[in-house]
């Protein structure tokens, strides 16, 4: 739903794989608050400390992936596969088709571009046959 709305970012944005991989301090840290709740003064910080040593980690994550993204520089990738994910970040998914119509190119070359795109991790394919249809 995030993402239709147009939040690309929200599969890199998860916390999920964090609390996944931290699951033994999350129910530790989430019991220890639980505990507290019927009291006066709720102890909110096993479970604050926890969640922000989350986002913490989730930010490292993100800025390591950002890193990443700007070591692939433009200049490694051709321009008709530039503009292929520069199509893609605009549209979310296309067919060869379609990529055709809005590139003019040879849908041979934009079979090999995009075949480079998949097996870079640039771009991810979907479908079969004439079904097939791409994004990122």
């Amino acid at each position: 739903m995030l993402l239709r709305a147009g939040y690309d970012y929200v599969p890199y944005a998860s916390l999920e794989s964090i609390v996944e991989e931290n699951k033994d301090f999350y129910y530790k840290a989430l019991r220890r608050t639980q505990i507290t709740l019927k009291q006066d003064a709720p102890d909110w910080e096993p479970w604050l400390g926890f969640f922000l040593r989350c986002l913490k980690k989730q930010k490292a994550n993100l800025a390591e992936k950002v890193e990443k993204g700007q070591d692939n520089s433009d200049t490694t990738l051709p321009t008709l596969s530039l503009e292929i994910l520069k199509l893609l970040k605009k549209n979310n998914r296309l067919t060869i088709a379609e990529i055709v119509k809005e590139t003019g190119a040879n849908q041979n070359t934009l079979k090999v571009r995009l075949r480079e795109l998949v097996n870079e991790g640039h771009v991810k394919r979907r479908g079969k046959a004439r079904a097939t249809w791409y994004s990122l």
